[in-house]
């Protein structure tokens, strides 16, 4: 039976600094990405209740466009059927309010989804972590990282998380569009394109590690080239991006959300009312741990 009636938890958003493509297995492109939380993030509040039934609603951001099956519901779903014992009998309401894009490559839908896990887990004292990222990783690629969040390497499919300690606090312009990118067409793009696109993750890590915020120069998406392609405004918020920071610039995910990078919250705010452009511009820095 539930521990507490009511738990929130916050779903942070993620930004992907690097994302490499290194080849296909079982259907899968197989990536090697640096990623990092955000400070931008959707609440989810779960309330328990006592007929088995679970209901899962959005408020903000994107809500109306959301479908009926989405994965914060596939996740309660899920977590229902492997913590039967727990849970199946009691059930929850569970209320999203989203702030983070739907479609620019931040991890929307994947955060709601992990977010939907750790609220359920504290609301009825699950603390099997095994069995949670197992229910994550079935629901996404992002969403198993997206349980812990911070600075991390991600591999294989997204699945294999490796977090890294020690990493600068980066400051980031986010420029979002109003017009997202479908993360299954930007790498059906990539593929159709057939460019190679050198490994960068490594070289990154080792650069933030030792120049800080100037290490940001070693940042670079392979996807880059297809989103743009499927969203060309996406081109536009590059070249923005890169007029604003001194330090680095880049596409997150599948896109369509674009970064510059600062040393500095102040640095940040200077920059964005400095943006003249059309896109939402949001101060977020990296870093934060769910």
């Amino acid at each position: 039976m539930a521990k507490m009636k009511t738990v929130s938890v916050s779903a942070y958003a993620k930004v992907n600094f690097t994302l490499d493509i290194l080849g296909r297995e079982g259907g899968y492109h197989l990536l090697d990405s640096l990623v990092s939380t955000v400070s931008l993030f959707d609440s989810v509040t779960a309330t328990a209740r006592t007929d088995g039934k679970t209901t899962v609603s959005f408020t903000g951001v994107g809500a109306e466009g959301i479908p009926p099956r989405n994965n914060a519901l596939r996740a309660a779903e899920a977590f229902s059927d492997v913590f039967s014992d727990a849970f199946s009998m009691a059930g929850a309401d569970i209320t999203i309010d989203s702030k983070i894009p739907v479609g620019a490559g931040l991890g929307s839908s994947s955060a709601d989804a992990a977010g939907v896990l750790r609220a359920l887990a504290a609301l009825y004292g699950i603390s099997d972590t095994v069995r949670l990222k197992a229910i994550a990783d079935s629901l996404g690629s992002d969403t198993g990282y997206l349980l812990t969040g911070g600075w991390a390497r991600m591999t294989g499919r997204g699945e294999q998380i490796a977090p890294i300690a020690d990493m600068p606090v980066l400051s980031l312009l986010l420029l979002i569009p109003s017009a997202g990118v479908s993360t299954p067409q930007c790498f059906a793009a990539f593929d159709r394109r057939a460019e190679t696109f050198s490994p960068l993750t490594e070289k990154a890590i080792g650069c933030l590690r030792r120049e800080g915020t100037k290490g940001a120069h070693a940042f670079g998406n392979a996807l880059t080239r297809a989103a743009e392609e499927l969203n060309p405004e996406v081109a536009v918020l590059l070249s923005e991006a890169a007029k604003l920071s001194e330090y680095g610039f880049g596409m997150t995910g599948a896109g369509s959300a674009c970064y510059a990078v600062f040393a500095s919250q102040e640095e940040c705010l200077w920059a964005r009312k400095r943006y003249q452009g059309t896109a939402t511009a949001l101060c977020v820095s990296t870093g934060t741990v769910q």
